[in-house]
Order: C-alpha cells, then sequence, then structure tokens
C-alpha cells in the first residue's frame, strides 16, 4: 500500500542545541534548522542557556515538539523536580526550575509584554509569594478508564500528548486533594459507569490540612444503585461531599441529602467569610488570594466614603474588603449565579445593600448603533476602579473608559498579554500613566503569570 492509503509518519533523529528561551507554556525554545528551512523547536522540561540533547515528536505548523534526551550543560537555575511524575504529567511545567527563577521569569514576561505595546511602569512591584506547595485549592482531573492497563487512569494531561498521566498523587493540590488520586482511580474501577465518568472537579475549602472537600464527578449516564451506594461509602469513608453532574453546571446536585452544598474560605485582613458552590469560581491560590486583596485595596487608596466599581465581581472577594474599608461599592459581574453569590456573602457577613451591591450586565457586549457604551454607569461617578477579567481581559471596557473616568484604577490579570494591551488603551486614549505593575505568583511551577498594575489619572 502506498502513503496515499496510510498516515505517513516522520522519522526524527536524535539533536543536540542550546536553549535559547521560553514559551509561553515554559517550554524551552531552540532554532534548529531543518532542510535548510529555520523552524522553532519547544523542548519539556529545558531552560534558558542549557545545552541538550532532544528529540522531536511532532509537527504544528511552523514549530515542532520535543522531548529532552539529555542535558548537556545544565543551567544554574535547575533544581531537582519534588514530584515523582513531573516527566510525564502536564499539570506543572516549571517544577524543574528553582522557584526564585521562576518568579524572575514571570516579572520578565509582564515587562516584555508591555514593552512590545510601548508601556513603562513607573515603579516594579516586589512579588507577590507564597508557599509553592500544597497550593492549589481547585482543580479538574480527568478520568479515563484505560483496557490495556486495566485501569481508571485520574490526573492531569500528560506534556506529549493528550493521554491522561498515570500519577500516585500530586504535589500542589491543596489538603488532602493530592492523596485523594489513587483511591480515586480505585473506587472508580469498581463503578458500571466506570467508562462514562469523564471529569472529576476538586474543590477545596481553603488551604489547610483538614479543610472540606468536594469533588463534582461528571457522569455520563445515571449511576446504577450499586453505583451510587459505592460512591456513598467513598464519601463517608475519606469524609468527602460528592456532587454528581450529568449535564450542565445547572445540573450538578449533592449526592446525598444532608451534603452542604457550599464551601467557605476566609479573609482575615478584612474579617470576612465567603462561601461558594464547588463549581464556582474562585482564586485558585488561598493565600495569595488574600495577600491580593490587601495589595490591591492599598493600591487604590481606599478612604471611607469614596465610590468604588468593582468589575467582574464575581462572589465578591474584593467588594466586600473595599466596603470593609468604607467605601460605597457597586459589583458588576455577567454571571447571574455569581451576582446571586455575591449579594449573599454580603448579608453573610452583614454588609447591607447601601454598602456593596450587585448587578448583572454583560461587560463583552459590543458597542452598537443608537446604544451607550456601558450605559448602567450612566448617572453614577466613581473614585476608584478595580478590574478583574478573564484572560480575554477587558478591552469592551477599557475601550470606552470615559464612561467611568475614575482617578485610581488597579487592574488584576490573569494574562499579561491582555493587560499590556489594555494599558496602552487606558494610557494613550484615556490619559492614564502606568504607576505600577508586579506579579503574583498564583500558580508556582507552572508558566501562568497573573499580574496586577495600578493607574492613575491626575
Amino acid at each position: 500500500m502506498g502513503r496515499r492509503g496510510r498516515r505517513y509518519k516522520r522519522k526524527w533523529e536524535p539533536e543536540d542545541g542550546r536553549v535559547e528561551s521560553l514559551d509561553q507554556k515554559g517550554r524551552g525554545l531552540i532554532s534548529a534548522a531543518e532542510g535548510g528551512k529555520p523552524r522553532q523547536v519547544h523542548i519539556h522540561a529545558t531552560l534558558p542557556g542549557e545545552s541538550v540533547s532532544f528529540l522531536r515528536y511532532d509537527r504544528k505548523g511552523p514549530a515542532d515538539l520535543a522531548r529532552v534526551l539529555e542535558v548537556i550543560e545544565p543551567s544554574p537555575d535547575r533544581v531537582e523536580p519534588r514530584c515523582i511524575h513531573h516527566d510525564l504529567c502536564g499539570g506543572c511545567s516549571l517544577m524543574h526550575m528553582h522557584p526564585d527563577a521562576q518568579v524572575a521569569h514571570k516579572q520578565a514576561t509582564l515587562l516584555a509584554e508591555f514593552a512590545a505595546q510601548g508601556v513603562t511602569p513607573g515603579e516594579i512591584l516586589a512579588p507577590l509569594r507564597a508557599e509553592p506547595w500544597a497550593y492549589r485549592r481547585r482543580a479538574r482531573l480527568g478520568a479515563k478508564w484505560v483496557p490495556n492497563k486495566e485501569k481508571v487512569l485520574v490526573g492531569f494531561r500528560e506534556k506529549s500528548a493528550r493521554f491522561i498521566a498515570n500519577l500516585e498523587g500530586c504535589e500542589v493540590l491543596a489538603g488532602r486533594g493530592g492523596s485523594l488520586i489513587p483511591l480515586l482511580s480505585e473506587v472508580i474501577e469498581t463503578l458500571s459507569i466506570s467508562a462514562k465518568l469523564p471529569q472529576i472537579e476538586v474543590s477545596v475549602a481553603d488551604d489547610q490540612p483538614d479543610s472540606p472537600i468536594a469533588l463534582v464527578l461528571r457522569v455520563l449516564e445515571p449511576p446504577t444503585d450499586a453505583d451510587l451506594e459505592i460512591l456513598r461509602k467513598f464519601g463517608r469513608t475519606h469524609d468527602l461531599r460528592i456532587f454528581l453532574q450529568p449535564g450542565g453546571l445547572d445540573t450538578v446536585a449533592p449526592l446525598e441529602p444532608d451534603t452542604p452544598e457550599l464551601l467557605e474560605y476566609t479573609l482575615p485582613d478584612f474579617d470576612l467569610r465567603l462561601e461558594f458552590r464547588p463549581v464556582d469560581f474562585v482564586q485558585v491560590n488561598a493565600a495569595i488570594n488574600r495577600a491580593m486583596i490587601t495589595l490591591a485595596v492599598d493600591l487604590l487608596e481606599v478612604e471611607p466614603g469614596h465610590r468604588a466599581l468593582d468589575l467582574f465581581c464575581g462572589l465578591g472577594n474584593f467588594s466586600l474588603a473595599l466596603a470593609r474599608r468604607g467605601a460605597t461599592v457597586l459589583g458588576v459581574e455577567g454571571d447571574r449565579a455569581l451576582v446571586a453569590r455575591a449579594a449573599k456573602n454580603a448579608a453573610l457577613n452583614n454588609i447591607d445593600s447601601e454598602s456593596a451591591r450587585f448587578e448583572l450586565h454583560d461587560l463583552y457586549a459590543p458597542a452598537k448603533p443608537g446604544v451607550t457604551p456601558l450605559g448602567w454607569a450612566q448617572g453614577h461617578s466613581f473614585d476608584r476602579v478595580l478590574l478583574d477579567p478573564p484572560r480575554s481581559g477587558a478591552a469592551e471596557i477599557v475601550e470606552h473608559f470615559e464612561a467611568i473616568a475614575a482617578p485610581r484604577v488597579v487592574y488584576v490579570a490573569c494574562s499579561p498579554a491582555t493587560l499590556a494591551r489594555d494599558a496602552a488603551v487606558l494610557i494613550d486614549r484615556h490619559g492614564y500613566r502606568l504607576e505600577a505593575a508586579g506579579v503574583m505568583d498564583m500558580f508556582p511551577h507552572t508558566a501562568h503569570v497573573e499580574s496586577i498594575a495600578v493607574f492613575v489619572r491626575d
């Protein structure tokens, strides 16, 4: 049979090269020509400056993916990964890099994005850091019955493939989360629907060893009565709150009727207690979240009587802290369930609607002819604004920021590229200056860069 009837698979030979930089996923980059044409090679588990032997294994457009065969000359920033699954698991991409170097790399990434937009911060803030182990209180794990292994694999995706990594534990999941992985594998194997349970969401209330843990099991077929009894026993034995999700998020329901549906976390600096459902968005790193809120409120220089606007307010993470400092807060969010949760969290903390109120608005609504942009903001004036958008940023907001026009703005970002893009608009079009910016190590051992910036307009 010729090539026409089967997929042609390229064969590569081992190569040597020196790593030039890291890509956005934390992989080393090498420029290695092939057939006289330059190509970039992305190599897992390598660091800038290292001389390595590598083997390409896949081609993605103008770039190739490769795995390292040998580190010939290691970087001084290289450390021995603490996790035994580091070479396989794609959950952490930088565990072979010293934590100090990880943070320095993230700071350099942020500054490079600003520079690409022609933006320069007046001050570089000291990085926010916390304990880099057992920090992750939210995770989405895959689950798959693999007949060849006669086992259900539970974990993150592999670095080099879409397969689920065969894990015995996890060093970054908070509380007892990491030790649950092999137990989940074992219990799912005993279910009649073991091949129809593809996902488990783990939510830990806070970052303490004894914090309550909730599991949301995505089920593609209804569990049998025997399955339900197995899961009930598993939940009781390991003190877990188990939920089933047969469809969309609105179908999530507790396995047992007396299961508390809400978890909670605290913000001691503001004497706050916030409740959330296992599928609600919360910041992954509890310690960094606490420090981040304190920093953001301090950077905003909030005073009693200030009118504050919290955009993408979620369940009140920043809003209620601003209210505790004496501001009158309007929180705006595009998710109806989170708006309701924020209002309930305000009541839970005895913060009345005069001090903090929450409204549902589509913050990504495009401008339309005859419709005033950010019309919901008309008639209001704000002294302070806090922005905490998703990875896509807040282009629709900053484009029409004259409708808000507060003299001081703090922007919390999970993408340095979109922060830099939006910063350029605030500066060039709306007359702000970037007073200060820095990174927050929300996701240690990954290439994810969380950052914070403060803008002022005199």
